[in-house]
C-alpha cells in the first residue's frame, strides 16, 4: 500500500469496531428488542383477555400490540436509537471521504 492508500483508512471506533459493524450489531440488536416486545405485548393483551373472560384472537392482539409498541420503544430505547444515528452518521461520513478521496484521484490523473 502507498503511504496516500495508508490515509485513507478510516480510523476505528475505541471499541475496535468500525462505524459499519457498530451499525449493524447495534441494527440487529434494536431489531430483535422490538420484535420481542410485539411478543410479550402480544402474550400480554391475549392473557388480559383470557383473565377477562375473552377470547382475543392472535392476530387482534399482534396488530394492537405492534401499534403500542411503536411509540413504546421510541421511549424505551432511545439511548440505543441515538448510538445508530451516530453510527450512521460516522459510516455516511466515511463514505464522504472515500468518494471525494476518490473524486480528487481522478482529477489528479
Amino acid at each position: 500500500m502507498s503511504e496516500r492508500d495508508e490515509t485513507t483508512i478510516p480510523a476505528q471506533a475505541p471499541t475496535g469496531t468500525t462505524p459499519g459493524a457498530r451499525l449493524a450489531r447495534n441494527m440487529v440488536f434494536y431489531t430483535v428488542l422490538r420484535l420481542l416486545m410485539v411478543v410479550a405485548l402480544t402474550l400480554l393483551i391475549i392473557g388480559i383477555g383470557r383473565v377477562a373472560g375473552v377470547d382475543v384472537p392472535v392476530l387482534v392482539a399482534a396488530i394492537f400490540s405492534v401499534v403500542v409498541a411503536l411509540p413504546l420503544s421510541m421511549i424505551l430505547f432511545t439511548r440505543l436509537r441515538a448510538e445508530i444515528n451516530s453510527d450512521i452518521a460516522a459510516v455516511d461520513s466515511g463514505r464522504r471521504e472515500k468518494r471525494e478521496d476518490l473524486r480528487r484521484r481522478m482529477d489528479e490523473a
